[in-house]
């Protein structure tokens, strides 16, 4: 336990050894600016005040006030995060204290804190903060002049967030003085939001910036203009690419017909999911929805499974029973793994098929059977027919309607939101709640080729779920046992780095070798390329203490390709 304790400005300012700018990265090919691994965006300070001007010409003060605090909440839960990342094994305080370098160093406000009383474990907390060159009390000043409230609602925000995120308590900062009242700075002062008295104060930091008028108001407009907002869940089918979008629509068309359908796709793309889908769109939904997986029943008994048996047919029957087919009359009959179906099974499958007629093993009853027939494969079927695997007749039969389902890689617009919908789903039934993925998670899941489509990634998510903080964010170590090496922003090979001088510098520009110093190593005879090509990336490796992403920024290669090349077997 760290003891409450109190904490003046005298004392030595720890954060420079966390060397914040060798932390920004600027990957201009991609447009993407990295801090850590939080993506970050440089916006003109102007144009931020603009924004802020017109937010309060078109809302009341309370609805922008409500916004503006929003923004810097979750400014403040991101670098809070990143703080941590930064300082593994430093005091908790110093830790801490990187909070306000990280808002200077974005360009913000100039932080100091001048008190702090803190108790960690058990969660208690006041602080005092001198804030210096905040943009937002600039802003009100240039706007509207001065005021008679304070102004800095999204700094206030940042160190309500940032705060609340550490102690994993809500914390509320309240402004004190302000530039844009006549103060020579600005000062506020934190603590529990269940110590403030005054609740309509608190009831500004609640997650709902927008009221419940404004959104009545919203939905009106919305109808009245024959609008329907964006929705990405289909009842069950998640996704908006275009790959996804033709799939469904090719569903959509068949729904309520009784055409068989044939759904291809690679194993884990969702085809049982399309399948319930298209059932449960049909005129057949009141009806069962019977699924087999004809890859999972021993051949000897899948002719049972489907067809029934009368007792006493073979060894074991000591009853008769109905087959898949009797129990789907009226419905649905979904065929997973078609393609693993035995040549004997499939005779009797194309008879029922083309009659409408099911016989039970061992019987000569007829029994009629309205069912509507929706088949799976990921084989190949007329490959398979060529082979001698697959019935011809059976094929044409079942392939009257066929729809390829996209893997995972081919629709990666639709990644993220099925990642949410699993982070929903999954969060409920873990009984937490949480702030969704982290950037690096987030950019491994849409870079990563997912061999096993969505099943892999809703098992992924499930793992995340269970493993994340309550209440913070799913980490990629959360997600993979060991992380997938997969090439993102971060390790492209034309990053820039801030030099020491804080000027952002290409690493292609730095300056080579002269001509003279590589004649100098041919002429010298026994020259071996590959022995110092090696050379250079064991030591690009020691620079970079191991790290080879780093390394390979250095060299200006991707990660896989130093990776390779370190593991290679000396020639």
């Amino acid at each position: 336990m760290i003891a409450a304790q109190k904490i003046t400005q005298e004392e030595k300012d720890v954060v420079d050894r966390f060397d914040l700018r060798s932390k920004l990265r600027f990957n201009q090919e991609t447009g993407k600016i990295w801090l850590g691994e939080s993506r970050l965006l440089l916006l003109h300070a102007k144009a931020l005040m603009e924004l802020r001007t017109k937010l309060f010409d078109y809302l009341d003060d309370d609805t922008v006030k409500r916004l503006l605090i929003r923004i810097g909440f979750v400014a403040g839960e991101q670098d809070a995060d990143l703080a941590h990342k930064l300082a593994d094994n430093i005091n908790s305080y110093d830790v801490f204290r990187i909070g306000p370098e990280l808002h200077a160093f974005e360009g913000h406000v100039r932080s100091h804190i001048t008190e702090a009383e803190i108790d960690w474990e058990a969660g208690r907390f006041f602080g005092e903060v001198i804030v210096e060159n905040s943009w937002e009390a600039e802003a009100q000043l240039q706007s509207m002049g001065l005021s008679d409230d304070p102004a800095c609602w999204t700094i206030i925000g940042y160190a309500s967030g940032y705060t609340s995120r550490f102690f994993r308590r809500f914390i509320v900062f309240k402004e004190t003085q302000c530039m844009c009242t006549g103060d020579h700075h600005c000062k506020f002062v934190g603590k529990p939001a269940d110590c403030w008295d005054d609740e309509s104060y608190i009831d500004l930091f609640r997650d709902d910036p927008l009221n419940p008028s404004l959104r009545e108001i919203e939905k009106e407009l919305s109808q009245l203009r024959g609008k329907r907002q964006a929705n990405y869940d289909t009842d069950g089918l998640v996704g908006a690419s275009p790959e996804f979008t033709s799939a469904l629509n090719l569903l959509k068309r068949a729904a309520d017909s009784p055409i068989n359908v044939l759904l291809l796709g690679e194993t884990g793309v969702g085809k049982e999911v399309f399948a319930r889908w298209l059932h449960e769109h049909s005129g057949r939904k009141e009806n069962p929805f019977i699924a087999v997986n004809c890859g999972a029943i021993p051949h000897e008994l899948i002719e049972a499974e489907l067809f029934g048996v009368k007792k006493g047919a073979f060894t074991g029957a000591q009853e008769s029973r109905p087959g898949r087919f009797e129990r789907a009359d009226g419905g649905t009959l979904f065929l997973d793994e078609l393609g693993d179906l035995p040549l004997s099974a499939q005779v009797k499958l194309l008879r029922v098929l083309q009659s409408g007629e099911v016989e039970r093993l061992g019987d000569d009853v007829v029994r009629k059977v309205n069912v509507r027939l929706v088949a799976a494969t990921n084989v190949d079927l007329q490959q398979a027919i060529k082979e001698g695997k697959f019935r011809a007749d059976l094929y044409y039969r079942i392939a009257t309607y066929p729809v390829s389902i996209p893997p995972l890689r081919e629709r990666r617009a639709d990644i993220l939101l099925l990642c949410n919908a699993m982070i929903e789903k999954f969060s409920q039934s873990y009984q937490k709640r949480l702030a969704g993925l982290s950037e690096q998670a987030m950019q491994v899941l849409r870079l990563y080729d997912w061999p096993g489509n969505v099943r892999e990634l809703e098992n992924v998510i499930e793992r995340g779920v269970l493993l994340a903080t309550d209440g913070g964010l799913i980490e990629l170590d959360h997600l993979f046992v060991s992380p997938p090496d997969v090439d993102t922003d971060v390790e492209q090979t034309h990053m820039s780095k801030v030099n020491d001088k804080g000027l952002v510098q290409p690493l292609s520009s730095q300056d080579p070798l002269s001509d003279q110093y590589y004649d100098g190593l041919i002429e010298q005879g026994e020259f071996n390329l590959h022995k110092h090509e090696q050379q250079i990336f064991e030591a690009a490796v020691r620079k970079a203490n191991g790290n080879l992403t780093h390394a390979a920024q250095y060299l200006g290669v991707t990660r896989r390709q130093l990776a390779y090349r370190i593991n290679e077997k000396p020639r």
